[in-house]
């Protein structure tokens, strides 16, 4: 299993930014980063009258969708814990999530002055670093919203 590294952060607070960031430049370095997105709301990626939609209504519990250097693939699951979902990226050097606070995996906290006066404080020994443009601190490393490059050679000396 590769590592698993969290961003989490209150809505608003640049998680996906930050994600924008840190994926080209892992890229950059030569590393296969998977992703994965905790959708609260859900999510619908097989349209109604598509041929994996009609697939999925028939019955089966897993549809993937294959094209030139592509695949989707959506499957029926009751485990939607960080773990069972990295199961899937097994061939990936680092898997980061964007969300699941709760889950019990090494967490990295984005926090924007912008939007938000505090924090949400994960499990303290979860909490591995913090990315903010605040003056709050925290007992682990901080880094700006725009150090990218140190954040990413940080969470290589520590996880690649």
């Amino acid at each position: 299993m590769p590592p698993i590294i969290s961003i989490v952060g209150k809505s608003k607070s640049g998680k996906t930014t930050l994600l924008e960031k840190l994926i080209p430049e892992l890229k950059r370095r030569g590393y296969r980063i998977g992703t994965i997105k905790h959708a609260h709301h859900g999510f619908t990626l097989d349209s109604k009258g598509k041929d994996s939609a009609r697939h999925r209504a028939a019955g089966a519990d897993a549809v993937i969708v294959s094209a030139p250097e592509t695949m989707a693939m959506i499957k029926n699951h009751a485990d939607e814990s960080l773990s069972n979902l990295a199961t899937y990226l097994q061939d990936m050097d680092l898997v980061i999530a964007e969300g699941f606070k709760s889950d019990d995996q090494p967490k990295i906290e984005v926090c924007r002055a912008d939007n938000h006066k505090s924090p949400i404080h994960p499990i303290v020994n979860q909490l591995i670093a913090f990315v903010s443009d605040t003056n709050i601190d925290m007992s682990v490393p901080k880094f700006g919203l725009e150090d990218i490059e140190h954040l990413t050679d940080w969470i290589e000396n520590r996880y690649l």
